[in-house]
């Protein structure tokens, strides 16, 4: 069974017992968390989009990613700017794919009122010229 779930903008697809790096979360390590926006799951072949299925993961580390080199050049010009970042990532452990408990909601039906229509009466006068 695997499940493709949104974390903080980014689509990820887990299965039980995989390591993800995804971005930064400001949780302390060991810490589990619950991702609820789950976008597609498959469990034997049977593919659902409209699941109630949580991705229960713990969190193992935080770290940073190598660093990414930004360099820009105009040729002949004599413009050059090197910048460069490292991006922050943290590694998370899936546990676990549970299914929500479902809840049955009472469905109440709403009795439609009909609102009386009233028109005003229009008297008629005739100008003479």
């Amino acid at each position: 069974m695997y499940a493709i779930v949104d974390i903080k903008g980014k689509q990820f697809r887990v299965e039980k017992d995989q390591t993800l790096a995804i971005p930064k979360l400001n949780e302390k390590v060991g810490s589990k968390i619950e991702f609820d926006k789950v976008l597609l799951t498959n469990d034997n072949g049977t593919i659902s989009t409209n699941s109630s299925t949580k991705i229960v993961a713990k969190i193992v580390s935080h770290d940073t990613a190598d660093k990414v080199v930004v360099f820009k050049m105009k040729r002949r010009k004599g413009y050059q700017k090197k910048n460069g970042h490292k991006q922050q990532y943290t590694t998370i452990k899936v546990e676990s794919l549970k299914a929500a408990k479902k809840t049955t909601a009472k469905k109440t039906t709403a009795k439609k009122t009909t609102a009386k229509k009233t028109t005003a009466k229009k008297t008629a006068t005739k100008s003479k010229d």
